[in-house]
């Protein structure tokens, strides 16, 4: 009788399933490649066991899906965590925006973490803290050096399958594998079984964040990189990709405001009257221009 389990990662051909027993090695089965549907992490899956003592098999079916995310690849997906830290090094919030964007474009709620707080000596926390509250977005502010602020991050991720961004040197691994209280973020366990891994090649994997088998956090290397215009963002839709401008914009004047140079702008109101971080609404204006003459960001 196959076995249930969920794909927690998929590299050079191969499948690492996660079931009750054990993490199954495994091929996808050719009917997958014939009907053009291709296993991601995160997928619930049945597998045939063909070794149970080298803990090999075969993945034979694919469950549904819940959702499908494009960038990343991956399924079943809850939420999403961007996380930056306060200070060294200071967080960029062009590219804090750009990631709430693209997990905007796909349907994902999505909460942003400020880690380093314990290196916060000019009060940065409660000015990032006040943008993105007032876009809408829960935010953390954290230190996994001094431990302070977990709990209420514990809360958000209980219970959830949770995808995590952000660039290199923000702590990210430090602070995951102390919501776990284990090292998770590491190379991990299936890494002693086979070499493969150890490889270098950029994928999603999938940790089980506590035991009780309904936690896990999906780390997204490379996430950083993506462009907007490869999500398909166009310029006419950006500003529906901020939160905070849509109950805004039906005050426009004009239909097919850009929101940049139009008079009586219901956005650009908004941004006077301290409704709309200014902040925002000046990445906003970067990244129009962006994807008007089609820069890459």
């Amino acid at each position: 009788m196959p076995n249930k389990g969920k794909i927690i990662k998929g590299i050079g051909g191969f499948y690492y399933v996660k079931t009750a027993e054990c993490i199954y090695e495994c091929k996808a089965r050719g009917v997958f490649r014939k009907d053009n549907k291709k296993p991601l992490v995160g997928d619930d899956c049945l597998v045939d066991v063909i070794d149970k003592e080298k803990m090999i098999g075969n993945v034979t079916e694919l469950l549904d899906r819940k959702n499908e995310l494009i960038r990343p690849a991956v399924a079943n997906v809850d939420q999403a965590l961007v996380i930056f830290a306060v200070a060294h090094p200071q967080p960029p919030l062009g590219l804090v925006d750009r990631m709430l964007i693209l997990l905007e474009r796909q349907g994902l709620p999505c909460a942003v973490v400020f880690n380093k707080s314990d290196l916060d000596d000019k009060g940065a926390g409660d000015n990032f803290k006040r943008i993105y509250e007032s876009a809408g977005y829960q935010v953390f502010i954290v230190s996994a050096k001094e431990k302070k602020g977990l709990e209420e991050l514990k809360e958000y991720l209980k219970g959830k399958t949770t995808t995590v961004a952000g660039p290199s040197g923000v702590g990210k691994s430090s602070l995951i594998n102390l919501l776990a209280e284990k090292e998770v973020m590491a190379t991990g366990e299936i890494s002693e079984k086979i070499e493969r891994g150890k490889h270098t090649t950029r994928h999603s994997e999938l940790f089980s964040l506590w035991d009780d088998g309904e936690t896990f956090i999906c780390d997204t290397p490379g996430f950083s990189s993506l462009e907007l215009y490869v999500c398909g963002v166009e310029k006419e839709e950006l500003w529906q990709c901020y939160p905070e401008f849509v109950p805004e914009e039906p005050c426009c004047r004009f239909a097919g405001c850009a929101h940049i140079s139009e008079p009586d702008c219901g956005i650009k109101k908004a941004v006077a009257e301290g409704r709309i971080a200014k902040e925002r609404y000046e990445n906003y204006k970067l990244l129009y221009e962006g994807l008007k003459s089609r820069k890459k960001y």
